[in-house]
Protein backbone atom coordinates (compact mmCIF):
# COMPACT_ATOMS: atom_id res chain seq x y z
CA UNK A 1 0.00 0.00 0.00
CA UNK A 2 0.68 3.75 -0.78
CA UNK A 3 -0.16 6.90 0.49
CA UNK A 4 -1.86 9.79 -1.76
CA UNK A 5 -2.82 13.26 -0.84
CA UNK A 6 -5.37 14.34 -2.46
CA UNK A 7 -6.05 18.48 -2.94
CA UNK A 8 -9.24 19.70 -4.90
CA UNK A 9 -10.19 23.45 -5.73
CA UNK A 10 -12.66 23.70 -2.83
CA UNK A 11 -12.16 26.41 -0.27
CA UNK A 12 -12.64 24.26 2.54
CA UNK A 13 -10.24 21.16 1.20
CA UNK A 14 -9.06 19.20 4.19
CA UNK A 15 -5.95 17.52 1.95
CA UNK A 16 -6.72 14.13 2.95
CA UNK A 17 -4.49 11.33 2.79
CA UNK A 18 -5.82 7.86 1.59
CA UNK A 19 -4.05 4.65 1.14
CA UNK A 20 -3.73 3.14 -2.68
CA UNK A 21 -3.08 -0.59 -3.49
CA UNK A 22 0.06 -0.70 -4.96
CA UNK A 23 -2.30 -1.45 -8.75
CA UNK A 24 -4.16 1.45 -7.68
CA UNK A 25 -1.32 3.43 -7.57
CA UNK A 26 0.14 2.30 -11.02
CA UNK A 27 -3.35 3.13 -12.70
CA UNK A 28 -2.74 7.18 -10.94
CA UNK A 29 0.72 7.43 -11.54
CA UNK A 30 1.37 5.15 -14.70
CA UNK A 31 4.64 6.69 -15.42
CA UNK A 32 8.12 5.14 -13.37
CA UNK A 33 9.16 8.37 -10.78
CA UNK A 34 5.85 10.09 -11.56
CA UNK A 35 4.31 11.54 -8.32
CA UNK A 36 2.20 14.23 -9.53
CA UNK A 37 -1.47 13.83 -11.22
CA UNK A 38 -4.16 15.76 -12.13
CA UNK A 39 -7.43 14.25 -12.50
CA UNK A 40 -8.47 15.62 -15.44
CA UNK A 41 -5.58 13.57 -17.25
CA UNK A 42 -6.37 10.49 -15.19
CA UNK A 43 -10.11 10.49 -16.05
CA UNK A 44 -8.74 11.05 -20.24
CA UNK A 45 -6.30 7.99 -20.17
CA UNK A 46 -8.31 5.44 -17.92
CA UNK A 47 -12.00 6.82 -18.21
CA UNK A 48 -14.64 7.79 -15.96
CA UNK A 49 -16.18 4.71 -15.08
CA UNK A 50 -13.40 2.89 -14.55
CA UNK A 51 -11.42 5.79 -12.51
CA UNK A 52 -14.45 6.36 -10.81
CA UNK A 53 -15.17 2.99 -9.60
CA UNK A 54 -11.36 2.71 -8.40
CA UNK A 55 -11.80 5.94 -6.97
CA UNK A 56 -14.67 4.86 -4.55
CA UNK A 57 -12.86 1.82 -3.15
CA UNK A 58 -10.04 4.66 -2.28
CA UNK A 59 -12.38 7.08 -0.76
CA UNK A 60 -13.32 3.84 2.14
CA UNK A 61 -9.30 3.75 2.84
CA UNK A 62 -8.76 7.78 4.46
CA UNK A 63 -6.09 8.09 6.42
CA UNK A 64 -5.64 9.81 10.11
CA UNK A 65 -2.65 12.50 9.02
CA UNK A 66 -0.82 11.44 12.47
CA UNK A 67 -0.55 7.70 11.63
CA UNK A 68 0.24 8.42 7.78
CA UNK A 69 4.23 7.55 7.34
CA UNK A 70 4.68 8.91 3.95
CA UNK A 71 3.04 10.28 1.24
CA UNK A 72 4.18 8.91 -2.47
CA UNK A 73 1.50 11.20 -4.81
CA UNK A 74 -0.40 13.93 -5.32
CA UNK A 75 -3.56 14.09 -7.08
CA UNK A 76 -5.30 17.48 -7.82
CA UNK A 77 -8.88 18.03 -8.71
CA UNK A 78 -10.19 20.94 -10.62
CA UNK A 79 -6.75 22.24 -9.93
CA UNK A 80 -5.36 22.40 -13.77
CA UNK A 81 -3.48 26.12 -13.39
CA UNK A 82 -1.51 24.12 -11.16
CA UNK A 83 -0.40 21.91 -14.42
CA UNK A 84 2.03 24.42 -15.52
CA UNK A 85 4.11 23.95 -12.04
CA UNK A 86 4.67 20.38 -13.11
CA UNK A 87 5.12 19.83 -16.44
CA UNK A 88 7.01 16.22 -15.61
CA UNK A 89 4.36 15.46 -13.35
CA UNK A 90 7.01 14.93 -10.53
CA UNK A 91 7.10 17.04 -7.16
CA UNK A 92 10.19 17.78 -7.57
CA UNK A 93 9.25 19.92 -10.77
CA UNK A 94 8.87 22.94 -8.58
CA UNK A 95 11.68 25.50 -7.81
CA UNK A 96 12.32 25.54 -4.57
Amino acid sequence: MKNIQVIDGADNCAYDVFAVTDEEFRVLFPVPGQDIEFIEDAIERVGDDQLGAMMRNVWARRLEKPHVIGIHGTVFYELLGKKKYYPHKRDDDIDR
